[in-house]
């Protein structure tokens, strides 16, 4: 079974548009959050990474669904856990729930690429063991 990390938000009123429902693109800016603290926890810093190791991490694609509203007041939940692994890349599924009901579901494709050169590289392999203990 996958690690799944978790995080909570509450939607707060610069979250919603004026009939109070979120606005779309505060889904995706809670799931990279999520992805930075999914990262944290399983022991990777980004800015360390970047700096120790030279890569960092950049989306390539994402898929995504939104199912149900999130509205003004409520708690949210960002569930990460990471889906496949590749040579440079590893797919990762984030949904947002509000208490049990999901409300948006997302897979993201992250690219390892060379801080530098921009270009894909491998996953170095102390990455690559972290993120799938």
């Amino acid at each position: 079974m996958p690690h799944t990390h978790s995080c909570e938000y509450r939607v707060y009123y610069e979250d919603t548009d004026a009939g109070g429902i979120m606005y779309h693109a505060k889904y995706i800016s809670w799931c990279e959050r999520a992805r930075s603290e999914y990262l944290r926890d399983v022991g990777l810093q980004s800015s360390l990474i970047h700096q120790d190791l030279g890569v960092i991490f950049v989306v390539r694609h994402l898929e995504a669904d939104y199912l149900k509203p999130a509205r003004l007041d409520e708690l949210l939940r960002v569930e990460t856990s990471l889906k496949e692994m590749k040579n440079s890349s590893f797919l990762l599924n984030q949904s947002i729930f509000c208490q049990d009901y999901m409300l948006f579901s997302m897979t993201v494709t992250i690219v390892c690429v060379g801080a530098q050169s921009a270009r894909p590289v491998r996953i170095p392999d102390m990455v690559r063991d972290k993120l799938q203990e």
